[in-house]
Formats: structure tokens, C-alpha cells, sequence
């Protein structure tokens, strides 16, 4: 196996092994107001036929269609009909009644004309145009039948499907349990976020960011904290975050003296899938598993963290949930100014995307490398430059990736 990916095999990769020790999630039952992004566990249908009668789309008359054939036929209204409100009629031959948008459509009648299209006299409505059969009228059921399916199971939770659950009374729902993700921090240049660094010290940016980018995920973040670069804390740290169902460490897996991550694990029996990916940056992240977990070491330099986790991490937080992976929103957009890249790799290079119109545009951001995060959090997105394309002119169309969170 090579051990250096091109980022999709990379991915795929971690799609692959995920998949493969996903196991059905514990399930809770929560309401429905803390569902939205959650993973439904069990299904949710109608209790009753939606709309559960012909409901009216437009406020205007109930008629007969039979009765306004033709242009200038006048019916006498004989009630009136608001949403929640009941007719105990019938809409007989030359008789229309008033109706509200979302009202029941009254027995007899198999049209509603537009209020726009009509003229009041009294009692008397002119009509100013035919009104063929079913108009402006959704029928019962023709959104779903009592016992569809309306939300199924692996599907996550956003506002409509929310809404529509609430519709059907379902207000507590079964979700599967938050994926837990164990977050270790390494270097002996690390401190606490808190703290005020010495002049050689940095704080700790990546055990935030990696919080915030797994929770938003739909796990449930577990903060270590920060290890130095000595294998018997490392080693100790490690285990503890064995506990969880994924391990994410930051730092300490490139090739210098004082990276000991791959070692360690390695003496802890890792089984490694791949130790670099064939991107800028984030080439040194590792993803391997070990005592039945999935643990990823991504690289130190903050963007490279933020990167590698939205590739890598992401997806396999998905498959724990329940749910299937989410597919990176790469889209199209005309670039303004012209890049040159080198070396064999996948360049994901913070950028600012704009739109023209309908036509998404984006420019490169000047930036530091993967240590940049001033640069980083003036980005919404990054430009994706594969190795074919070293050098692109202005006005190309190219691939971006949006930052969670910034569009």
C-alpha cells in the first residue's frame, strides 16, 4: 500500500475502514425541539392522510367548474369559508362560496378561482375567466397517505424535516447517539488557551477548532488537552483517548526528532491506512486504527488541522451517527486572479468567493502557509488546485470549497 494518498483515495480510504467497523449507534430519545442536526434512528410517517382534506391554495371563491365554463359567469355566494372553518353546505348549481388560503374546499365544489380574477356585487361574483377542475385545490392526500414514509431513518435532522415531524405530532423523536470524539493537543510549545505564552510558546488554537468542527459534525467533543513531546505521556494520553470512538490528535506526525505520534501508536498496535496525503497543505496527516478505533493525527499548523479534518474526519463522524457521509460541496466559480502552483499535490489555498449576479467568482488570499489563520478567518472557502492544473489564467473557471460556517 502506499502510504502518501491522493486526497480522494484518502478519503474514500476512510470512508472504506469507517464503514467497515460501524457498528448500529446506541439510540436516545430526545424531543423534538433539540433534534435539528441529529440522525432520526427510527422512521417517521403520516398519521393521516397531508393535506387530510382538499385544502385551498389561493383566497378567491370554492365554485363548480362546471358552473364558469366560460368568461362573465356569475354565481351567488352563499358563505364563507376561513382555514379551520366549516361549511355545513353544499355548493350547489350557480353558487359559489368565499374561501380562505388553507381553508377546507366545501363539499360540491371542485375549483377555486382567485380573488383577482372575480367582481363583487352584493351576493353576485362575476368571474373574468374559465376555471378548470382542481384549480388552485391540492387534494387530500396528495402530499402522503396515512402511513407513508416521511422521514426515514439515517436521515439528518435539519428544519424541514423538523417541521414535517412536528406536522405528523411526532415530538419526541429516536436519534442515534453522538459519536464521541476524543481531542488531544500536541507540543511542548503548547499551552492552554488561557494562558499567556512565554515568548516561545503558542496557545492552543487547534483544540478549539477541532471542538467547534466536531460538534458542528454531530459528535460529541471530549477535550484531553495537551501532551508533550514525550512518549510516556503521549503513550498514557493516547490510551485515554482510546476510550472514545474517535480519537483526533494535532501535531506531532510530521518527520522531525520530536514527532512521536506514529510511534507511539504503532507500539500500541495501530494498524496504519495511510501516513500523508498528497495535498498543501495537511500532507502529513495519518489516519490509522487501533484497539477497534478510528484515530486520525493531523498535522500542528492550524490550517492544516482545519483542512485535513473537514477531508478526513468529517466523513467518518457521519458513518458513526448513522447517517451516510456528507459529499464535499465543491462547486464552480470564474477566478479573478491567476494562480501558479507547484508540486504533485492538491493545493487547498484560502480564498474569498463572491457573486456577480448568479456567476460565483474567488480570489486567492494573500496567506503565510499553514500557520495563517489571520488569513484562514478572511476566507470563506478555498480554491482546490488538483496537480494537473499548475498554472491557471484569470477569468478559468476552478473548483472551491466553502468553509463550513463562513457562506
Amino acid at each position: 500500500m502506499n502510504s502518501i494518498l491522493p486526497y480522494a483515495d484518502a478519503r474514500h480510504k476512510v470512508i472504506e475502514v469507517a464503514g467497515a467497523l460501524r457498528r448500529a449507534p446506541r439510540r436516545e430519545t430526545i424531543g423534538i425541539e433539540q433534534a435539528f442536526g441529529r440522525v432520526l434512528a427510527r422512521e417517521v410517517r403520516a398519521d393521516r392522510d397531508y393535506p387530510p382534506f382538499d385544502r385551498s391554495t389561493r383566497d378567491g371563491y370554492a365554485v363548480r367548474s362546471a358552473d364558469v365554463a366560460s368568461p362573465d359567469a356569475r354565481l351567488a355566494c352563499v358563505g364563507e369559508l376561513r382555514a379551520g372553518g366549516y361549511f355545513a353546505g353544499t355548493v350547489g348549481p350557480g353558487e359559489c362560496v368565499e374561501i380562505m388560503t388553507g381553508a377546507s374546499v366545501p363539499a360540491g365544489a371542485d375549483a377555486v378561482v382567485m380573488i383577482e380574477h372575480t367582481r363583487r356585487d352584493g351576493r353576485t361574483i362575476t368571474l373574468d375567466r374559465f376555471v378548470p377542475s382542481g384549480d388552485h385545490i391540492v387534494p387530500r392526500g396528495s402530499e402522503a397517505r396515512a402511513g407513508a414514509l416521511l422521514v426515514a431513518a439515517g436521515t439528518r435532522i435539519g428544519y424541514a424535516e423538523m417541521a414535517l415531524a412536528a406536522q405528523a405530532g411526532a415530538t419526541r423523536l429516536e436519534v442515534s447517539a453522538k459519536p464521541r470524539v476524543a481531542i488531544l493537543s500536541t507540543g511542548d510549545e503548547v499551552v492552554d488557551a488561557r494562558a499567556i505564552p512565554g515568548p516561545l510558546q503558542v496557545r492552543n488554537s487547534n483544540g478549539i477548532s477541532i471542538e467547534v468542527l466536531a460538534g458542528t459534525a454531530g459528535a460529541e467533543p471530549i477535550q484531553l488537552g495537551n501532551a508533550p513531546d514525550e512518549k510516556v505521556t503521549l503513550r498514557r494520553e493516547i490510551a485515554r483517548g482510546l476510550d472514545a470512538d474517535v480519537l483526533v490528535l494535532s501535531g506531532g506526525v510530521s518527520m522531525g526528532k520530536y514527532d512521536l505520534v506514529e510511534q507511539v501508536l504503532g507500539e500500541l498496535g495501530a494498524e496504519f491506512h495511510f501516513t500523508g496525503v498528497a495535498i498543501r497543505p495537511g500532507r502529513p496527516a495519518v489516519f490509522a486504527t487501533c484497539a477497534g478505533k478510528l484515530v486520525f493525527g493531523l498535522p500542528g499548523n492550524p490550517v492544516s488541522t482545519m483542512v485535513t479534518f473537514e477531508l478526513f474526519v468529517l466523513p467518518a463522524i457521519d458513518l458513526l451517527s448513522g447517517a451516510m457521509p456528507r459529499p464535499l460541496p465543491i462547486f464552480r466559480a470564474k477566478l479573478l486572479t491567476p494562480l501558479h502552483e507547484k508540486g504533485p499535490m492538491t493545493h487547498f489555498l484560502p480564498a474569498r468567493i463572491e457573486w456577480e449576479g448568479r456567476e460565483a467568482r474567488v480570489s486567492q488570499l494573500p496567506w503565510q502557509g499553514s500557520g495563517d489563520i489571520v488569513a484562514l478567518a478572511q476566507a470563506n472557502g478555498f480554491l482546490v488546485v488538483g496537480p494537473e492544473r499548475p498554472e491557471i489564467a484569470a477569468g478559468e473557471w476552478v473548483d472551491v470549497l466553502p468553509r463550513r460556517g463562513a457562506i
